[in-house]
C-alpha cells in the first residue's frame, strides 16, 4: 500500500550507450559511463536498496542487497545483503537510519573494481571496495556526517572518479581515494540561500569538455525552485553557470543525440508542490552545448504521439529516469517511471515506458509499457504498488544491450510494503517479456516488512 510520498534522492550520471560518438569540432568525445561491476568480470551488477528494513531489532534500520550479473542475467541466488550490522561495516545498526537511502558507485581508487559509497539518515558514509570477489573491505570516508545526496563523476577531468557529496553545498572528494577513505583533494561552493535546500545531484558532461557537470534540483518554500547547472573544470573548479531553468526532479545526463554533448532529461513539474503528484508529469530532455544547457529541448508526455496511455491526473510520468542503449543501435533509449499510472481500475499500480532513441533523441515513436499487467511479468497490478518509482537501465548479461530493471517498493510481496524488483532483458526491439527475472526480499532471505526494497539503484 502507498503512504506519503517521498522524493527519492536519485543519483544519475553521463550514459551514452554502446557506442560513443566524437562530437562536432571543438567538443570532446563524450565517453562512457563504467559499468557498475563490482567484480570486474564484465557484467553488470546491481545495488538495490531497501531503507526501511528492520536490522536486528531496530526499525528502518536499512539494508543494501547487491545481485551480481552473469551470463544468465541477474543472479538471485547468491545475494550479498549489507547494513550497519554486517561485519567490517562501520557504526551499529540504529533506529531511523535508513542506511542506503543515498549511495553512488564508481571505482573510485582506480583498480579496475567498481566500488559502492553508501549513506545513510544519521551515521557515518562508507565506501565499499571491489574486488575479483565483489564488494568487500569498507571504511568510513573523511566526511562530516551527513544525510544529503551523493552522485559520482569526473568533475575535474583527469580520468580519476571523484564523489559529489553535500549538505547545503555542493562538495567534490576528487578521487583517488585512498584505502583509507580520504580523497586526493576537496573542493566546496556553498550555496547562495537558505532556500536552496536541494533533492538531488544529476552529474555528467553538458558541455562537452572532458569534465562532468553538476546538476542541482532544489525544494519548496513558497514556490519552486530551478534547477542549476554546475560547471566543472580541468583546473579542479566547480562555477555555478547563471540562471536556471524550470524546476524539476531527478534525471539523468547522456548524449542522446551523439553531438558530443551531454543532455539533461528530467522530471519537470510546475511551481508549487501540488503540481509533483497533481499533474499528470512531463519529461523534458534540453540538449547540452559548449556553453552549457542550449535552449534546445524536447518535451515528452503520455499525450505525445506514439506514447502509450494518456495524460491522467496523479501518474506521475518521469518521476523515474534511466538512460541506456536497450536495442543496440548505439543511441541512448530513455526508460520512464510512471509510478502513479492506474492500470484499469488499480489505482497507482504504476508502469514504465521505454522511449526509443535516435538522432533525434527520444520521442515516442515506438515507446513500449510495461506493467504487472503485461503478458509475461510476473505478479500483479495493485493498488498502491507504484510499479516504476525506480528504474534503471544495466547491461546484466554483457550481451551490448541494457536490461530493464523496475521496482515498486510499496509492493506486498508478501509483506507489507517489503517491496519488489524485475529486470526485462534488453533486445534490438526494446525490452523482453519472456524469462523475466524477479526478486524480493521473501525471495532473497532479506528483512521483509516495510523494508521498501528498490526505493533506490546505486548508479
Amino acid at each position: 500500500m502507498r503512504r506519503s510520498l517521498t522524493i527519492a534522492v536519485a543519483v544519475a550520471a553521463l550514459v551514452t550507450g554502446a557506442v560513443c560518438a566524437a562530437g562536432p569540432a571543438g567538443a570532446a568525445p563524450v565517453a562512457a559511463v563504467p559499468v557498475t561491476d563490482f567484480n570486474a568480470d564484465g557484467y553488470a551488477d546491481i545495488a538495490v536498496a531497501a531503507p526501511g528494513g528492520t536490522v536486528n531489532g531496530k526499525d528502518d534500520a536499512g539494508y543494501v542487497t547487491v545481485l551480481y550479473g552473469s551470463i544468465g542475467g541477474v543472479d538471485t541466488k547468491r545475494p550479498q545483503v549489507i547494513s550497519r550490522a554486517s561485519a567490517g561495516i562501520p557504526g551499529d545498526a540504529v533506529n531511523y537510519d535508513s542506511f542506503g537511502r543515498v549511495s553512488a558507485a564508481r571505482d573510485f581508487d582506480g583498480d579496475g573494481y567498481t566500488d559502492l559509497v553508501v549513506g545513510s539518515e544519521n551515521g557515518q558514509t562508507i565506501i565499499l571496495w571491489g574486488s575479483p570477489t565483489g564488494l568487500t573491505d569498507s571504511v568510513a570516508l573523511s566526511l562530516p556526517q551527513h544525510s544529503g545526496p551523493l552522485a559520482a563523476g569526473d568533475i575535474n577531468g583527469d580520468g580519476h572518479a571523484d564523489l559529489v557529496v553535500g549538505t547545503g553545498l555542493v562538495g567534490v572528494e576528487f578521487g583517488p581515494i585512498s584505502r583509507t577513505g580520504t580523497s586526493s583533494g576537496r573542493t566546496i561552493v556553498p550555496f547562495d540561500s537558505e532556500k536552496d535546500s536541494r533533492y538531488e545531484f544529476i552529474v555528467g558532461d553538458v558541455t562537452g569538455d572532458g569534465a562532468d557537470d553538476i546538476l542541482t534540483t532544489h525544494g519548496f518554500e513558497d514556490m519552486g525552485h530551478g534547477t542549476r547547472l554546475w560547471k566543472g573544470g580541468k583546473d579542479g573548479s566547480v562555477t555555478r553557470v547563471p540562471g536556471a531553468i524550470t524546476p524539476s526532479s531527478g534525471g539523468v545526463v547522456a548524449d542522446f543525440d551523439r553531438d558530443g554533448f551531454g543532455d539533461f532529461a528530467t522530471f519537470k513539474f510546475g511551481t508549487s508542490q501540488e503540481d509533483i503528484t497533481i499533474r499528470p508529469g512531463t519529461v523534458e530532455i534540453r540538449y547540452g552545448s559548449p556553453s552549457g544547457l542550449s535552449t534546445r529541448t524536447t518535451t515528452i508526455t503520455q499525450n505525445t504521439p506514439g506514447v502509450p496511455g494518456v495524460n491522467e491526473t496523479g501518474d506521475e510520468f518521469g518521476l523515474a529516469l534511466a538512460a541506456g542503449d536497450v536495442t543496440g543501435d548505439g543511441y541512448p533509449d530513455l526508460a520512464v517511471g510512471v509510478p502513479g499510472e492506474d492500470i484499469g481500475n488499480t489505482d497507482s499500480a504504476g508502469s514504465v515506458v521505454l522511449l526509443k532513441g535516435g538522432p533525434k533523441g527520444p520521442t515516442g515513436s515506438g515507446a513500449l509499457a510495461f506493467s504487472q499487467s503485461t503478458s509475461g511479468v510476473p505478479g500483479a497490478s495493485e493498488q498502491g504498488d507504484r510499479f516504476g518509482e525506480e528504474v534503471q537501465l544495466a547491461d546484466v548479461n554483457d550481451n551490448n544491450r541494457a536490461d530493464l530493471i523496475a521496482a515498486a517498493p510499496w509492493e506486498d510481496a508478501p509483506k507489507v510494503d517489503s517491496g519488489a524488483a524485475w529486470v526485462l532483458r534488453g533486445s534490438k526491439n526494446g525490452p523482453v517479456t519472456s524469462n523475466i527475472a524477479t526478486f524480493n526480499p521473501a525471495g532473497l532471505g532479506t528483512p521483509q516488512a516495510d523494508a521498501h526494497f528498490g526505493s533506490s539503484f546505486s548508479h
